[in-house]
């Protein structure tokens, strides 16, 4: 009597591709649900006949040295708020709320910034900033 079993085959489920496969799935559905939002509202925005934004803006900028230009005119420090009004007053006959835009550098301080945003707001307009 033989009481020795016979050798078999073991079965085996090799996983190797199954991360592949997943990992690819993974990245297909990410981008599938980016691109389906629900939330996504369309809107038809206006067209502007000509570019009238050169116009529209009162620029102060502040260069590194900490020096300020209206336009492109050097304007003293103590200076500023009553130039800033007459610049906002005089751009009040040709548009309803003028904006001005801040250059400043970004070695400038933040207070000298913030300064300039609160004399703008003050007067009642839109402020923009760029630091460079």
């Amino acid at each position: 009597m033989n009481i020795r079993r016979k050798l078999r085959a073991h079965t085996e489920v090799h996983t190797g591709p199954l991360n592949d496969i997943l990992f690819i799935l993974l990245l297909f559905f990410l981008i599938a649900s980016t691109l389906a939002n629900p939330n996504l509202i369309k809107v038809n925005n206006p067209k502007g006949g000509k570019d009238m934004k050169a116009k529209q803006n009162i620029i102060v900028s502040v260069n590194k040295e900490h020096q300020y230009f209206l336009g492109q005119k050097p304007v003293e420090y103590t200076s500023l708020d009553t130039l800033l009004k007459v610049q906002i007053d005089a751009a009040r006959k040709y548009i309803d709320t003028p904006s001005v835009v801040i250059n400043a550098d970004s070695v400038a301080y933040w207070d000298e910034v913030v300064r300039i945003m609160s004399i703008a707001k003050k007067y009642g307009v839109k402020v923009g900033a760029h630091v460079k």
